[in-house]
């Protein structure tokens, strides 16, 4: 892990692994905007957003929101998070050339109901060629073993193209790796817990996933 000031290590944590963790990025008092911000977005937004930009494990429960999309064309707030907020200085850090911001969305995995990430690649999801692109994560509140914590497999961009997709039948994640699961996948996967605040950048090509919300008390709310 990089200390968020440490930006050449960063880089080269990057190279290596696949993957780089601030913990945190973000201090208390930013989160805790963070969170208000988010809440006021779910009551005066999304009732407005496409259905299509919004996912719940039950589309009859409210209270099981899974997943929103293009958060940024819809509230000036999240615009100005992804265009102009420090996560765009670390993917240029990491990536060493210009971004192009593409896309602000809300993960949540809702107590006793949140199902499990399958293992995948964004970069399959993305279409890109050649495929130069991240996605960052942030935790907005804490995350561990039981609500779900991010898994990543070390070194697994490295490898040329993409490892085999399938068809998972999970809502927003519907392609995951076929043949995930051999001796090398498990010798390099490693977890990342944490507090509020914990920031995770992967690039389009590290394998990752994440397990099954299993508290029936705490949700698993991030931003990405």
């Amino acid at each position: 892990m990089a200390e968020a000031t440490d930006w050449q290590d960063l880089h080269n944590d990057f190279a290596r692994d696949g993957y780089v963790a601030l913990t945190p990025l973000y201090s208390a008092d930013q989160v805790k905007e963070l969170n208000k911000e988010v809440a006021r977005f779910i009551r005066d937004v999304v009732p407005q957003m496409p259905e299509t930009q919004v996912y719940y494990e039950d589309r009859s429960d409210k209270s099981t929101l899974k997943q929103l999309q293009r958060m940024h064309e819809h509230d000036a707030y999240f615009s100005a998070l992804m265009s102009d907020g420090p996560v765009r200085r670390i993917a240029e850090d990491v990536l060493q050339e210009a971004v192009v911001p593409a896309n602000m969305q809300y993960f949540n995995k809702p107590a006793g109901v949140g199902q499990a990430t399958p293992p995948h690649q964004d970069g399959f999801y993305f279409h890109l060629a050649p495929c130069r692109a991240v996605t960052g994560w942030l935790a907005l509140e804490t995350v561990d073993d039981e609500n779900g914590c991010i898994h990543y497999v070390r070194g697994s961009h490295k490898v040329d193209g993409f490892r085999p997709h399938g068809r998972t039948g999970t809502l927003g994640f519907s392609q995951g790796v076929t043949d995930f699961g051999t001796d090398q996948d498990k010798a390099d996967t490693v977890a990342f817990p944490g507090g509020p605040g914990t920031f995770l950048m992967h690039d389009a090509k590290t394998i990752h996933w994440a397990g099954a919300n299993r508290s029936e008390t705490r949700s698993r709310r991030a931003l990405g």
